[in-house]
Order: C-alpha cells, then structure tokens, then sequence
C-alpha cells in the first residue's frame, strides 16, 4: 500500500508509542526516516533504534522508547511542517528555533538530513520536514 506522506506517518507512530507508554515501536524503513530516527538518537530523544530486513524485502526501523522522567515525557511534541501540499523551504538567514531553543527542528538540506542548529553552523538552509520538543 503506497502512503502520500511517510515522515507524517513516522512521527505519528512515534507520538502514539510514546503517549500509550510503550517500550519500542516498529517502522517501515526508508533511508530518510532512518535519517531522521538517527537525529532523535543523537539528540537523547530516544534510546535507540535497529533497522533490520523486513519479511517483503523493505526494511523494518524498531524504534526504543525513553520511558517518562520525573512524570514528564521525554517526547512531548512532534509537528510536521513541510507538507506534500505545502513544501515549507527556508534560507540560511530564516532557519527556526524551536521553542527558544528547547526543542529541534530537522531540516533536509544539500548536505544531507541535519538539525536546526547544524544548519546553522553549515550556513545552509532547505525543507523544514519536522520539529521536536
């Protein structure tokens, strides 16, 4: 079955798992998703992830899920931005910050899939796919 928007289908899963307090969550895998499942990595939004060959031949992401801290989850939003209706595209000089700071937004861009400030420092601008806090 064919889905017109993956990363909007990625971070729905991803929100799902997180408010129903599960422990990891299972993703069709694709290069950009597992770009983007990298960056939560690195950024300590989750513990960790594994990609693995699925049983049709498309890979499988399993997603491990922080558990909450203190009460508090350590994934308290996720927002699409750049929609298949709606490419949002931004310039160096525009890129956005995210709750002051307090949270990422992940930016594709001609160096590859990179946060909010990694743009910034490479002084490049794209598609705003999505933003965390």
């Amino acid at each position: 079955m064919s889905m017109t928007d993956p990363i909007a289908d990625l971070l729905t899963r991803i929100r799902n798992a997180v408010r129903a307090d599960h422990e990891s969550v299972e993703i069709p895998g694709s290069k950009l998703k597992e770009s983007v499942v990298g960056i939560l990595k690195s950024q300590g939004y989750i513990k960790g992830y594994d990609v693995e060959p699925g049983p049709t031949g498309q890979t499988r992401i399993t997603v491990a899920l922080k558990p909450p801290q203190d009460g508090k989850l350590v994934l308290s939003g996720l927002r699409r931005v750049s929609k298949p209706g709606l490419r949002v595209y931004v310039d160096k000089e525009s890129v956005p910050k995210v709750l002051n700071g307090m949270g990422i937004a992940i930016l594709t861009t001609s160096r590859g899939v990179v946060t909010d400030d990694e743009a910034r420092s490479l002084g490049v601008g794209g598609e705003v796919l999505c933003e965390i806090w």
